[in-house]
């Protein structure tokens, strides 16, 4: 997504912030009904029940409301997942997975038509590893593969915590935007499940840092 303006001030009194939010849930429902063509200040105006003045007190332009909304719709998936990995005490590792992708998707469902309508305007973008939100959810995913050690056949934990994330995201974003035809969405989530704990727990390719890698025979001999 290309870098677009800022809104023009921060609210910072709770009357300031209600008004933000009117005008961001305004936003989401023209940009979800209208797509990126069919919305404009005016139409957010209309729908948020305010002047357009209003709206250009805190949006100089269209293209700050929209990144705005694009940096809530973030916020409240990465809170929705830090929340749910926060509750994974005494899980299994495939229970804590499946809690983990099961937040991912539902977090992805919360308002499906404002993902697609972003992404048709090329308005989603890989999510940010320099956010604190996704730093928080990438420490947090350490943290519960750290408990899991002696399961996680992957060496190198930093390398698991990325490559968990990157399928999780990959297919999860397909799973709700571009399903494949005569599968559910539970179906879909579950295979989301098998391909972690595949990667997880099935004997590793990839040797860790200052170490020689494995045999062919090493890895016959770990599988057996």
């Amino acid at each position: 997504m290309q870098t677009t303006p800022n809104p023009r001030k921060s609210p910072r009194q709770a009357r300031s912030q209600l008004m933000v939010e009117t005008i961001l849930q305004a936003t989401a429902r023209v940009l979800s009904e209208r797509g990126l063509a069919g919305t404009n200040t005016n139409a957010v105006a209309e729908i948020a029940g305010v002047s357009v003045g209003s709206v250009y007190q805190y949006f100089p332009n269209k293209d700050a409301l929209i990144n705005a909304l694009h940096e809530r719709h973030v916020l409240q998936m990465e809170t929705l997942i830090l929340d749910s990995l926060d509750q994974l005490a005494g899980k299994t590792l495939l229970e804590a997975v499946e809690c983990m992708i099961e937040a991912v998707h539902e977090a992805h469902l919360l308002e499906p038509a404002l993902h697609r309508a972003l992404e048709s305007g090329d308005l989603l973008c890989d999510p940010n590893e320099d956010d604190d939100g996704y730093r928080a959810v990438m420490v947090a995913v350490r943290q519960l593969f750290e408990v899991h050690r002696a399961v996680i056949t992957v060496p190198d934990l930093d390398l698991a915590v990325w490559s968990v994330m990157k399928i999780v995201e990959i297919m999860v974003h397909s799973a709700v935007l571009s399903p494949p035809p005569n599968f559910t969405q539970c179906q879909l989530r579950c295979a989301i499940v098998d391909a972690v704990m595949g990667y997880l727990v099935y004997p590793s390719s990839v040797p860790p840092h200052h170490a020689p890698p494995r045999t062919a025979s090493e890895l016959i001999e770990v599988k057996m």
